[in-house]
């Protein structure tokens, strides 16, 4: 590989970072689908994990029911408890951290707060819940975006938060 095609990687400075543009929705889109299958995957992981400890307890996780399988009600609370808890872990982990997740690292957005700061606990916390109804209502939370003069999503507004676009030779972390 010739040096002129190599890309040199360099952290950002506050003040560059104050004026990079906001996140286009088709990337923070496809940022959401890369973070899924990651997502899933640890959800298959814990699931098979809830599966094995619930069935040391209890006498049988399912049954069949007027050729139905039913699932356990507790397990199914359970289950459902574990994959909002663990999704939120997720996001919040990486958000605080490097305000990135692994999608969004390959589509080079970032979260920041809206003073160009990592997003604290509670702003995560405020932007994974509001995120949910922004994207199952049709994904009209999304869609704000358009709208809005500083170009962001409702759950960034409820929450103080922004997605901006990196530019290509910025580094990750």
């Amino acid at each position: 590989m010739s040096s002129r095609n190599k890309i040199q990687r360099r952290l950002l400075s506050d003040a560059e970072i104050a004026l990079l543009p906001r996140a286009g929705l088709l990337r923070r889109l496809a940022a959401l689908l890369y973070d899924m299958f990651l997502v899933f995957a640890m959800w298959m992981c814990l699931g098979f994990i809830l599966l094995f400890i619930f069935g040391l307890f209890a006498d049988n996780t399912s049954e069949l029911v007027d050729g139905q399988v039913r699932t356990h009600p507790v397990l199914l609370g359970l289950n459902f408890i574990m994959m909002v808890t663990s999704a939120a872990y997720f996001y919040l982990w990486f958000w605080r951290r490097t305000g990135q997740t692994l999608g969004m690292i390959a589509w080079r957005i970032k979260a920041l707060r809206t003073d160009n700061n990592a997003i604290a606990w509670q702003q995560g916390l405020i932007r994974f819940m509001a995120a949910w109804p922004a994207f199952w209502l049709g994904g009209l939370g999304y869609l704000w975006l358009y709208v809005d003069s500083n170009h962001d999503a409702i759950h960034e507004k409820l929450s103080g938060t922004k997605t901006v676009l990196l530019p290509k030779d910025a580094r990750p972390f």
